[in-house]
């Protein structure tokens, strides 16, 4: 083999390694063990700047805002990414793009299998069909931390229509004293709502002197309409971030949606996270959901106090 052979064969690979390291990620190899998560997973990342992405695009959806049609890459792409941690543990965090019939299946699949739910919000006005985003987050190994994730990656794009129905007419009229009693708490009768409030008075909370109690949103509360065989429950749910996990297991358990997770305030301390929610069923059966969501907010909440 002469000189000039010698190099056309050089640059050949050259240009091959060029290739595959373009997809992989600006010459960086997607660690073996990152490489079993993308086979586990079954699906396509890159390796940059110590993180393996994993891209879980909305293809599947035709997506409009505003009667404009939208392209994937303009705002639904979903990813997970890995990272190590200073222990050698992996670190999992993700934004998932869910329609919302998948919301709450995605978010049992992610809680039963030990992750957690840190938001869940909508990004855009006006999108046809109606997307939300989830943020995922998790510690472990990149292994385990790719199969908990799985059933829930799983879902996405599978998930069955939601049946909706009216409330049934006629029925036993909503018995607010029953619903307090099995709560815990009084509420209030408007029309035909009732209301029950729930303040966060053991956080202590003040900003600049003055008391952030329930008259000033720092509460949880639950709404219901319809009747004692048939109602509607909507509400808040006020968490310490320690509760957020608890509180979101206890509704899923009891087949209540969660529509929203994000924060109403800045700066405050401790940070307090809300929760949104909606559920239907014996008036009943609902009002127990809501009293496990209560049982869960509180437990050590002793020296949270703080104030700006």
């Amino acid at each position: 083999m002469d000189v000039w052979d010698r190099v056309k064969r050089l640059m050949l690979v050259a240009m091959a390694c060029s290739a595959v390291c373009g997809v992989r990620g600006v010459g960086q190899e997607v660690p073996s063990e990152y490489q079993e998560v993308l086979k586990s997973l079954d699906r396509k990342g890159d390796f940059k700047a110590g993180v393996l992405k994993v891209n879980i695009p909305r293809n599947d959806l035709k997506m409009t805002i505003a009667g404009v049609a939208t392209p994937t890459p303009f705002g639904f792409g979903g990813w997970i990414s890995f990272t190590k941690t200073s222990d050698g543990n992996d670190m999992i965090m993700g934004d998932l793009v869910l329609l919302q019939d998948e919301v709450n299946p995605v978010m049992s699949a992610l809680l039963d299998n030990g992750l957690e739910v840190t938001a869940l919000h909508n990004h855009f006005f006006w999108d046809e069909p109606h997307v939300y985003y989830m943020h995922v987050h998790g510690m472990g190994k990149a292994a385990d931390l790719a199969r908990r994730a799985k059933p829930a990656l799983n879902l996405i794009g599978h998930a069955k229509p939601a049946s909706a129905t009216p409330l049934t007419a006629g029925g036993t009229p909503l018995d607010g004293a029953k619903l307090a009693k099995i709560v815990g708490h009084e509420g209030e009768q408007t029309g035909a709502v009732y209301k029950i409030t729930v303040g966060r008075d053991d956080l202590g909370m003040k900003e600049h002197g003055a008391a952030i109690n329930a008259r000033m949103g720092l509460n949880t509360w639950a709404a219901f309409v319809g009747t004692q065989e048939d109602a509607a429950i909507a509400g808040d749910v006020a968490m310490l971030e320690n509760e957020v996990t608890p509180v979101l297991k206890a509704l899923r358990k009891n087949d209540i949606d969660v529509v929203a997770i994000h924060n109403h305030m800045i700066e405050d301390r401790p940070v307090v996270i809300f929760l949104h929610y909606w559920g239907r069923g014996p008036a009943d059966k609902l009002a127990g959901a809501f009293r496990t969501v209560l049982d869960e907010l509180g437990k050590g909440a002793g020296g949270h106090a703080a104030a700006h």
